[in-house]
Order: structure tokens, then sequence, then C-alpha cells
């Protein structure tokens, strides 16, 4: 059986990023969210530029303008960005089919198995950082053998533990032991120099199998998810790497500390276990039709979408959901797509209710020189975010696509292989919903119709 894998995904400035997607002018000047802690305002999630200025998260609101006075900020948005980081969570799947997500920003995916599919886990790696990278996303990662050790290569691969050794208790030795110290210093009178650390790259991210205490070694000890108290006491016993602890007895360090710190450290090294619990991706109802030979008539759209109705109903009473609104795409053989959107005043499953309002927005769909595609069958959703790749590697398909589905408030973008799906609103139908053919019909103005993008995820 081989050694289990995994990969821990952080984008340490998903917020800001998340904004800064929607809005790129903010990318060029200082930007970060703002967070409420308490009373005070902090900051949250910060841009590239605003980390060059000096700034960094969780610092007060007044003193980060201090410091930077071109500093622009938003306000923290915790639902759209954990809506977010699951769009990101079905992405990851493409990489393992275990993904879970860890808010408020990472991911943790097992490989095991699943790596070699990638030519290995450097170029799984460095796939996943282009993508991101296309995505406007940064994003740290690390491999190892547990959840623990991931974690920790991700977040403090590229960091060293602080030799300062001001305001703790080693600080106050006395002044013949801090002599002897500096005669240790042989290589400033001809000596060999100590070795210096090697540069930081993918390898210092990646654990070998069975080689994840080696690899965490040199990290500071927040790298093993502890408190902030016991990491304070442990600095001040110049506990400061984790290579320190590995070789302390666990008792006394469980009497002193509490049993979390043994914990922590047996989860890192593998000694207990730490599963990986998938999360579950939310329903999505889709639907593609083929045609072997371009169509153009009214009456040949309709029978194709009439059909397709009867199916997405099939679906949705299946789910106990009904459709407020859909999504129409024609995608011509002249390499165009035309969009039309379907809204109801209530939620529906019925094709018969459906159906009467398709046909209204048919003749709104400009077929061309024809509705066409390019493979004879359905194939299969195949989800991607919208990236900033140029426009040539993004060529839309050929197709005339009916789907139905949800998905939080952002962009959508289906791969090239496959046709843009649709994006509606579900909501569960009343227990006092008329069946069909019975009550009274909606009279009031018709809502807006959405854009791609609409905002949370179908309530059940």
């Amino acid at each position: 059986m081989p050694n289990r894998r995994i990969l821990s995904l952080w984008f340490p400035r998903l917020g800001a990023e998340r904004l800064i997607r929607a809005q790129p002018h903010l990318a060029e000047v200082p930007f970060a969210t703002v967070a409420q802690e308490g009373s005070a305002q902090v900051l949250g999630s910060l841009s590239l530029a605003a980390s060059q200025a000096g700034l960094r998260p969780g610092q007060p609101l007044r003193d980060a303008h201090a410091m930077c006075a071109g500093l622009l900020t938003r306000p923290a948005q915790p639902i759209q960005e954990k809506d977010f980081l699951g769009a990101l969570h079905r992405w990851a799947g493409k990489f393992s089919p275990w993904v879970a997500v860890e808010p408020p920003d990472a991911l943790v995916i097992d490989l095991t198995g699943c790596a070699h599919l990638f030519g290995g886990e450097e170029q799984l790696a460095q796939q996943a950082t282009q993508d991101c990278a296309d995505l406007g996303l940064t994003v740290h990662f690390g491999i190892a053998d547990t959840l623990g050790a991931a974690w920790a290569l991700a977040r403090f691969s590229q960091q060293q533990a602080a030799p300062a050794r001001t305001g703790d208790a080693i600080d106050q030795e006395a002044p013949a032991t801090r002599a002897r110290a500096g005669k240790r210093r042989h290589w400033t009178r001809g000596g060999t120099a100590p070795p210096r650390p090697a540069a930081q790259g993918l390898g210092t991210r990646i654990a070998p199998p069975g080689q994840g205490w080696r690899a965490l070694s040199p990290l500071p000890i927040a790298a093993l998810r502890l408190e902030p108290h016991v990491i304070e006491q442990l600095s001040r016993l110049g506990l400061r790497r984790v290579g320190d602890l590995l070789g302390q007895p666990r008792a006394p360090l469980a009497r002193r500390f509490g049993r979390g710190l043994v914990d922590r450290l047996d989860q890192a090294t593998g000694a207990a276990p730490e599963p990986v619990s998938p999360s579950a991706p939310p329903d999505r109802f889709a639907l593609r039709m083929s045609f072997p030979d371009p169509i153009g008539l009214e009456e040949d759209v309709a029978e194709a979408l009439s059909r397709m109705t009867e199916r997405l109903c099939t679906t949705l009473r299946a789910s106990g959901r009904g459709a407020r609104s859909l999504r129409i795409e024609a995608h011509r053989c002249d390499h165009q797509m035309h969009w039309q959107t379907v809204t109801s005043a209530v939620a529906s499953d019925q094709p018969h209710r459906l159906m009467p309002l398709i046909r209204l927005k048919i003749s709104g769909l400009e077929a061309g020189p024809g509705i066409d595609i390019r493979t004879p069958a359905p194939a299969p959703a195949t989800w991607r975010l919208r990236n900033r790749a140029p426009a040539a590697s993004r060529a839309a398909p050929r197709s005339m696509t009916w789907s139905a589905g949800s998905a939080p408030g952002w962009g959508w973008r289906r791969s090239p292989a496959a046709p843009l799906p649709t994006v509606i609103s579900l909501k569960r139908r009343h227990k006092s919903w008329p069946p069909p053919g019975h009550g009274p019909r909606a009279t009031g103005p018709r809502p807006p119709c959405p854009a791609l993008c609409c905002s949370g995820a179908p309530s059940r």
C-alpha cells in the first residue's frame, strides 16, 4: 500500500484577492480587508502591495493608516469568502476526489495514489500553483505524510525560528556564560564556517515519504498549531524549533504544557491519526444536448429545449428542488455564443409551467449559420474558475447547451472541452405550494434577470 500523502493549499491573501479579481484596479495600490475584533477594527487579508508597505494581518486599522496613508480598505465578507473557498474546493477535485475545506483560507487534499497521474508530486504542485496564478490567487503548498506536517510546510517552510533572545529567560543568563558562548564562534578566526541553510524551493515544501520529522525540525514551534500562550511559554524556555521538542520526553511536556502539545506533536509526526474528512460538493444541475448537424429553425430549438426540460424537471423532483431562474445558451458553429435568461415568479419542477416561459425567449436566440457541436455525444461537465489566461487559450466551444445549476457569487467558466453551464437560483418548495394546474398565477412584476453569477447556495 502506498504511503499516505497529503497536500495542503494555503491562500494567505484570499479575501483581498477575491475583491481584486472583481476590481482589478485595487491591485495597483495597497489594499486590505477590515475585520471586526470586538470593538476594534483590524486588518484581515492584505494584498501584495500592502504587505510590501509593511502592513500585517491583525494590525489595528488606525495604525495601518498611520503607516500607509494610501491604504484602501473594504469590509471583510466572511460568507462570500466561504463560498469562494467552496469554488476552489470544486476546482481542487481535479487533483484528487478526497478534498476537504479548512476555513477560512485553506484546502487539504489526500493525494494518495493520485500524484503519478500528473507526473509526480512536484509537477502536481507546479500545476496547482500555475492554476492559482492564472486565477489571480497567491497559494502556498506543502506535501507530507501527515496533515499536520503538510499544514506546517505550507505556512512555515520559508520562515526560520527567530534567533533573538530579548525578553525571555535565556536573555538573563550570566555574563560568564555569554563570554564562553562567544568563544565558540571559531569560524571568525579562520575555522570552518557553519553550513548555511539551502535556498527555499519546491523541495523544502515537499517532505519525502517517511521523513516528515526531518522537514519539521527546522520549523518554528508555531507550525504545530499550538495555542499562543503555549508558544510563548516554550519560547521563554528556549524551545523555538520543532526539532527542540522532538527529543524531549513526552510526560514532562504533557504535565507542564497540557495534553494538546503532545497531541499536536504526535499528529505532525504520524504517531497519532488525523484523518482528512472530504466535504461533499453541493448539488449542481446542468444539461447539454448535442446535434449531429447544425440546427437553426425555431421549432427544432423548441423541441430540443422541451426534451431537456423533461430531464431537468425529473432531476429537480428527485432532489426536492424547483427552478426559479434558468439560463439558455446556444453555441454556434462560428464560435459565438448567445444566451437568454428565463425567470419565474415561483420555483417549479413542472415542464408545462416552464416551457411557456422558455418559448418566449427562443426568438431572442440568434442561430446565425447554425447551432453545432464538436462531439456527437454529451460530454461530462468540467468546471473551471474564470482565469486570467490569454483569450486565445480559452476559445469558446461549439454547442447548443441548456444547463441548470447554482453557483456562489463569483464568475464561473467551463473548460475548453465543455460548454458553459447555466447559473440558476433554486428554492425548496413550500408545503402550501399549489399542485400543477391549481392556484393563482403570479401577477406581480417579474424579478430581475440574474447575471452570470448569483449569490448564495440553494437552500434545502
